[in-house]
């Protein structure tokens, strides 16, 4: 079978795409000509031709940061199935395992993060674990109500097992996991109004604050790590949220990367349609994510 190969080759290559469909959505709306599409291409080619300066306070953890984060995404695609076809690693619980890689990037990098001895990495590091407590359990309550709605544990056949059919059937069990992970999608990935990724304001910074001290290659595989990243949750999303399995490959990838075209330009809606919100009302957001999640699971039991 090559689906799994051609969904691997998708997200290695679009990847960097989402970010420049996102930043063109925006220019638009403010009314300006904004990056070109293939600005993270260019900016991760431009990147890798450079080198890397570290500081003699830090150690092998600095340097391990961008590299184990890079691994644990791309081992976390290798998960996620594009439309109907099923993704190239699948076994019983690895929606479990798909939860934890996500852990595994963030802890290194929050290492990474705390081995300069900056108090502001450490403050950014301290955010962005205190968010990722509160988004983790909206991610697996909402696997865990759509692996009990499709009776699969794999993420690949949960995914490829929600049709039209099933829209019709359970629309508000699947509605209320796709606003879940909707708000998860955002968190993780340090958008609008949980995050914003272009600020470099001290008291407003999350994640970019983590990374200030990455240059060169370093820098390049954190940047592009964050395109895997969204591109393996917008999969996820986009799995549910367009549930297009016709049994043709030709029809059902295309349709699956329009989503995640379409995703972007929702980002770049949202982006620039709202202000980015107070500190102290992401973890309200992210605990009304978790209560959808919650009774969509409720639901599905009773």
């Amino acid at each position: 079978m090559v689906e799994p190969y051609v969904n691997i080759m998708l997200a290695i290559i679009l990847a960097p795409l989402l970010p420049g469909v996102i930043n063109r959505t925006k220019a638009i709306f403010a009314g300006r000509r904004g990056q070109p599409l293939l600005q993270v291409y260019f900016d991760l080619w431009k990147l890798m031709q450079k080198g890397a300066v570290y500081s003699r306070t830090t150690t092998w953890l600095f340097r391990a940061g961008p590299v184990i984060g890079l691994s644990a995404i791309l081992a976390a695609i290798l998960l996620v199935p594009l439309g109907a076809a099923e993704s190239a690693i699948s076994f019983k619980g690895d929606l479990i395992l798909f939860a934890y890689l996500f852990g595994i990037m963030r802890f290194f990098t929050v290492l990474a993060a705390l081995d300069t001895g900056s108090a502001f990495e450490g403050m950014g590091a301290s955010r962005e674990v205190t968010f990722a407590a509160l988004a983790e359990p909206a991610l697996l309550m909402g696997l865990a109500a759509l692996a009990r709605q499709t009776n699969y544990l794999s993420l690949s056949h949960m995914l490829t097992g929600v049709s039209p059919a099933m829209w019709g059937a359970a629309s508000p069990v699947l509605a209320l996991v796709a606003a879940s992970l909707f708000v998860v999608f955002l968190a993780e990935n340090a958008r609008i109004p949980v995050d914003d990724p272009n600020t470099h304001l001290e008291l407003t910074m999350i994640h970019e604050v983590m990374v200030l001290d990455h240059g060169g290659p370093d820098f390049a595989f954190i940047v592009y790590a964050a395109s895997l990243k969204l591109w393996a949750l917008g999969a996820v999303l986009i799995g549910i949220a367009v549930p297009i399995r016709s049994g043709r490959l030709w029809i059902d990838v295309p349709a699956a990367v329009a989503g995640m075209l379409l995703l972007a330009v929702l980002v770049g809606i949202i982006e620039s349609s709202m202000a980015r919100l107070k500190l102290l009302r992401v973890p309200q957001l992210l605990l009304g994510a978790t209560a959808f999640s919650i009774l969509a699971l409720v639901l599905v039991l009773r």
